[in-house]
C-alpha cells in the first residue's frame, strides 16, 4: 500500500495562527529566494491544496506547483466551491460546462506530470441525503471520474444511510472522506474503515467550543492531537494497510502549524522515515517533536 501524509494547504502567512516564525521563517529571516512549498516538499510527500476551493485552479500556476516540487510528490486538490458550496461561492451563476472545462484545464499540469493525488469534493453540513442531492453526486462523479475522487460529506443522513451511500460511490470507485472532528447531533457518523481501493483521512481537529462559533475562521482549526489520541487512529490505519491500494491523511488543524506537528508524529506513529530536519522553532513550539527529528539552527542565524 500506498501511503502518503500531509497537511491540508502549506501557507499560513497572516492571523494569530499564522506558520511564519513556526514552520517557516519569520518574514525578516528569510533568505532571498525562499520558496514555502519548496521547503514543505523536501519535508512531507503530498499535500492537500485549498486554494483551488476559493477559485477556479490556473495551468500556469498548477505547473509552477510540479516544477516547484520534487518527482513523486503529490497534490490532492480540493474542487472549487461552486460544485459543492453554492450558497457561498461568489460566482452564483448554475454550475456550466465552462466551469467543469476550466477546472480540468486548471488542473491538467499535475494530471500530465502524474502528480495529481485525489480530487477533493469536499461539501457543507447542510449538504443532506435527498434524491436531489444523491442526483447532483452521480453527475459530480460522473463527470470528474477521469480523477481518484474523495468525496467528504458531513451530514448524519449519509452515514444513516450508509450503505447506500457506499454503494453510490464504488459506482465511480470513489472513496468517502474518513474525517475526525468535533461531533454533533447532526454530525456524520464514521468508523475509520476503508469503503474503497483508495482510503482519504481528513483530520480536522476536536476544538468542539469554537467549531460553529469564533471570533476568526482560522480558530475553529486550534486544536493540537496528543499522541494518545492520535494512537487509536494510527491503529486503524495500520489495519487498514491490508485492504487499500493507496492511503492519503492530511492534517487540517492547521493553526500555528499544529497539522505540521501531528503529521510528523503520525508519520512516525506508522513508521515512516522522518529524515530532513524541522525548524528549531517547531520543535520548541511542540516539544513532543522532541527525538522524532532532527533540528535546523534558528532561521535568524541561517
Amino acid at each position: 500500500m500506498e501511503l502518503r501524509i500531509g497537511t491540508s494547504g502549506w501557507h499560513y502567512p497572516g492571523g494569530r495562527g499564522t506558520w511564519d516564525g513556526i514552520f517557516y521563517p519569520a518574514t525578516g529571516d528569510r533568505q532571498p529566494g525562499f520558496d514555502e512549498l519548496r521547503f514543505y516538499a523536501e519535508r512531507f510527500n503530498t499535500v492537500e491544496v485549498n486554494s483551488t476551493f476559493y477559485g477556479q485552479p490556473r495551468a500556469t500556476v498548477s505547473l509552477a506547483w510540479v516544477r516547484r516540487t520534487p518527482p513523486g510528490f503529490e497534490f490532492s486538490v480540493k474542487l472549487f466551491q461552486k460544485f459543492t458550496h453554492p450558497a457561498t461561492s461568489h460566482d452564483t451563476t448554475p454550475v456550466s460546462a465552462a466551469d467543469v472545462d476550466a477546472f480540468k484545464a486548471g488542473i491538467e499540469p499535475l494530471a500530465a506530470a502524474g502528480r495529481m493525488g485525489a480530487l477533493l469534493a469536499q461539501f457543507p453540513s447542510r449538504f443532506h441525503d435527498t434524491p436531489e442531492a444523491r442526483d447532483y453526486l452521480r453527475w459530480l462523479l460522473r463527470t470528474f471520474g477521469d480523477y481518484p475522487l474523495a468525496v467528504e460529506l458531513r451530514h448524519r443522513s449519509w452515514s444513516d444511510a450508509a450503505a447506500a451511500t457506499i454503494a453510490q460511490l464504488a459506482e465511480r470507485r470513489a472513496a468517502w472522506v474518513q474525517i475526525d472532528e468535533p461531533k454533533f447531533a447532526s454530525s456524520v457518523h464514521q468508523e475509520l474503515a476503508p469503503n474503497s481501493e483508495l482510503m482519504y483521512v481528513r483530520l480536522h481537529g476536536r476544538n468542539a467550543a469554537q467549531w460553529w462559533t469564533h471570533e476568526q475562521s482560522e480558530d475553529r482549526y486550534n486544536y493540537l492531537y496528543s499522541g494518545s489520541e492520535l494512537q487509536p487512529i494510527v491503529d486503524k490505519l495500520r489495519a487498514a494497510r491490508a485492504q487499500v491500494r493507496k492511503l492519503y491523511l492530511y492534517m487540517n488543524n492547521h493553526f500555528a502549524a499544529q497539522a505540521v506537528a501531528n503529521a510528523t508524529m503520525v508519520r512516525q506513529m506508522m513508521d515512516e522515515p522522518v529524515t530532513a530536519r524541522m525548524p528549531s522553532e517547531l520543535v520548541s513550539a511542540y516539544p513532543m517533536l522532541e527525538g522524532i527529528v532532527a533540528t535546523l539552527p534558528p532561521a535568524r542565524l541561517l
